[in-house]
């Protein structure tokens, strides 16, 4: 059977503005149980860059259990505490049944 690792979602959200109108962040961490983490793109090529130029580092398979929400700009920090960046905005398979407990594809490019 296979098991997946705990991951931590951090995003930032609006907390406000400063008195001259300059936007105040927020950092909220959300974890995650039995995420598929695998090495690069997981892609049928021997390339892990994409168009833009942005390279995967690591995927990850978000579990169907996790209410799904925009990832669009977010970190995800992996179990061994290494954090990298959500690559564009990913979304879960939708319609059909999928026979697996994971339903949407996350692509994570290293930061720096």
């Amino acid at each position: 059977m296979m098991r997946g690792e705990t991951v931590t979602i951090v995003s930032r959200v609006k907390a406000g503005e400063d008195p001259a109108g300059g936007t105040l962040w927020s950092t909220v961490e959300e974890t995650v149980g039995d995420v598929l983490v695998a090495d690069g793109s997981q892609s049928d090529s021997t390339e892990q860059t994409l168009p833009d130029g942005v390279t995967v580092a690591r995927t990850a398979y978000m579990p169907r259990a996790w209410v799904w929400h925009s990832l669009k700009g977010c970190r995800m920090r992996l179990a061994g505490g290494m954090e990298y960046e959500v690559v564009g905005d990913p979304r879960p398979y939708d319609g059909g049944l999928t026979p697996t407990r994971w339903h949407m594809v996350v692509q994570l490019t290293a930061i720096g």
